[in-house]
Parts: C-alpha cells; structure tokens; sequence
C-alpha cells in the first residue's frame, strides 16, 4: 500500500532517474534510491551553464508600486546666434524634442522543484544546491533572451520622436557579407567588417561610445579567434593564452564582445545546423544537442496551444519566425530599458507545509519587462538576406 501511495504521488519528487531501468525517466523509489546506495565518486555534471550577461549590458531600473515605468526620451536641439537686444526665450524652434517610452512589467517568472527529505537525507552530494542553481539558470536564461529579443526589435524602430521638423536616428540592420547566404554569418573577415561598419553607423548616429557591446553565438566568436592570426584582433605576446582561454577577442572597433546560447539566432536560440542559403549556416549538427535551443520564452504567441490567462508576457518580444535572417547584436546601453519589480530570488518552504508534506518547495521568482528605448544604439546583425526588406524582418 505503501508503494502504491508513492508511484501516485511522483509529480512531488525532484524529477525522473535514468537508471538503466526499462523506463528510463522513471520516478520510482527504486530508481531514484539507485543514485544513493553507492558512494559518488567524480563531479556530479551540471548541464548547460550559459552566462547570464544581459542584466549588466542595458538601462535598468527598480519599479516599485507601480506597474509600468516611464522613460523620457530627448532629442537634439541646435545652437543659434543671439541677435542684439532680443530677448532669450529658448531656441525658435521649440527644441530639444520630447517623446516618453512606457516600459510594464511582465508577469511573474517562477521555476520551482520539490524536494523530499528523505531523498535529501540519503543523498550525499548537495541536492538543494543543485537544484537551486538550475532554477536560476532557468530565470537567467528567459531573462537575457527577453533582453535579446527587444534589442533586435529595437534595432528596426524608427525613432520615438515624433515631433514635426524634427527627424531622429533610428535602429541600423547590417547584412554580414555581401552575398545572400546564410552561411556568411560565420566568416571572420565578413564579421570584422560588419563591427566597422556598427561603429560608423553608431558614430553618425551620435551614439556614445561608452558602454558599447557586441553578443554574438559562440561558433561565430570562436570563428573569429581562431583567425585571430591574419585578422590582427589581438596583441601577438598574448595570443597563445587567449586562445586556449576562449577570450581572445576583446573588443573589435571599440565594441567589447560577448557570447551567448541566448541570441535570436536565425529564428532559434544557440545554433541553427545545417541548410543552404538564405536561412542556411552549413553547420554540421554535433549531435545529441538538446531541445534548449528551440524553447519558447512563455511568450502566449509563441506557444503552441496557446499560454493561459497569467502565463504571459505583456511586452511583445515577437515570435520565433521574425528572426530567421538575424545573426548578431551590437548595441550601447540606451538600446534597451528593463524594469524590474521583483528581481532574481529563491524561497524555500518551510514550518507546517515541510511537515506535512515532508519536504520543502524551491521556488526561483522573477519579474521584470524590457522593451526598445533609444534605437539608435542598436544595430541587427543579419545574414542571407538584404536590410530592411522581406516580410520576415518587419514585426
């Protein structure tokens, strides 16, 4: 009876076993006591550990009792000589322009996991941590894809200035390459010329160039240092230890150079195998990749069945399919604006509810919002296709 009240309850435990059982996801006693009845030896693997860089990257600020946050937009005003005698009242022409950007926040993010005391009493490694640090990976993942997402939107706005004579820089696509292929998303030279050409168009925009960066997918990062040689991105008495690091690529035209899974990145996150020209990288799938990559962000309209009231996205991040020619961000911190009501936390049960339960929930929560802010300072790596035409660009 017992055993029976245990298989019809394992929605409740930490999540299935692949113990060489003939159901391999089975969350039997049995199967999950096979992790605990001999003593672990080696590291205990941790998955997929993307870095969350995003947070740091962009405008942030705290919204509290509220539910949205205004951003005031300025424009340029001019200078004008003075004329003898006539009094200052302010530029004729009624400058500098004004406009607002009203960023609201999404609704709540949790990931969350159940941890029985007993499975933790006979485990010898630290269950809650574990558990703990994947619930954040999970948080840290939507977060930076939300931010992501908003940068490419915002790199197709015009500006939100609307004010008559007056006319604004607006967001910049660059095509990687001069041909339409897909597959030139991945050529270091066509990669190196893409960040000058940024730099120019962010200089003739009168962007700052503080606080500038590029993200880019990681076999285009790793790409560009292993031509680090011929292409003269990095000082020569370093090369050899920044090339095994990873890092050897700094900045290119000033613009400081991240990496991430997290990218719209032709249509998907992480890496598009495979194909041939326009939505075609040529990359040969390794194998055994996971469905990550292609998750949605609990976005309603990118769900398949549609997301139920509560489990939804208030800013538009746009669906899947509006990024199938993107292949790259390169932006300034004015790019984007994130409000954050609640930022990353864990709670864990505790009292009558562990008692009862004889175990303890950890919840990860987070709430937060993103959306366009300046779009000058953003720019939309794309490949296989030219700027700004074709339906799949516009949102």
């Amino acid at each position: 009876m017992a055993h029976q009240n245990n298989a019809n309850n394992t929605s409740l435990t930490w999540g299935g076993v692949n113990a060489g059982s003939a159901s391999p996801t089975s969350n039997t006693t049995d199967s999950r006591r096979n992790l605990y009845l001999k003593l672990f030896s080696g590291e205990l693997f941790k998955g997929f550990q993307r870095n969350t860089i995003a947070r740091d990257l962009i405008t942030k600020r705290t919204l509290k009792n509220g539910r949205s946050m205004q951003f005031i937009f300025t424009g340029r005003t001019n200078s004008e000589f003075h004329v003898p005698g006539q009094n200052i009242l302010g530029n004729t022409d009624g400058a500098p322009p004004v406009a607002e950007v009203t960023i609201e926040c999404d609704d709540l993010l949790i990931s969350s996991a159940f941890v029985y005391e007993l499975d933790e009493t006979l485990a010898h490694f630290d269950l809650r941590g574990e558990i703990s640090r994947k619930i954040g990976y999970a948080l840290a993942e939507n977060y930076d894809r939300r931010i992501f997402r908003a940068v490419t939107k915002a790199a197709r706005k015009a500006s939100p200035i609307l004010k008559s004579n007056f006319v604004e820089p607006g967001g910049t696509q660059i095509r990687v390459g001069t041909n339409n292929s897909g597959a030139d998303a991945y050529v270091p030279a066509s990669l190196v010329n893409a960040f000058y050409d940024a730099a120019a168009a962010l200089d003739e925009k009168g962007v700052s160039s503080e606080g500038r960066v590029a993200v880019l997918n990681p076999r285009q990062y790793y790409e560009l240092i292993q031509d680090v040689g011929s292409n003269g991105l990095i000082n020569r008495d370093v090369q050899g230890t920044s090339l095994q690091g990873g890092q050897g690529i700094v900045e290119i035209a000033g613009i400081k150079i991240y990496k991430s899974m997290n990218i719209p990145f032709f249509g998907r996150f992480g890496t598009k195998y495979g194909g041939s020209g326009a939505t075609g990288t040529g990359v040969t799938d390794p194998g055994n990749t996971g469905s990550f990559v292609s998750e949605d962000m609990g976005n309603q309209a990118e769900s398949a069945s549609g997301a139920p009231d509560g489990q939804r996205t208030v800013n538009d991040y746009g669906e899947g399919n509006k990024f199938d020619n993107s292949c790259g961000l390169i932006f300034q911190k004015e790019a984007v604006g994130c409000v954050e009501a609640i930022g990353p936390q864990v709670q864990v049960t505790s009292g009558d509810v562990s008692v009862i339960y004889q175990g303890d929930v950890i919840l990860g929560r987070l709430a937060m919002g993103a959306a366009p802010l300046n779009p000058a300072a953003a720019v939309e790596l794309i490949a296989g296709i030219a700027p700004n035409t074709g339906v799949a660009q516009a949102f």
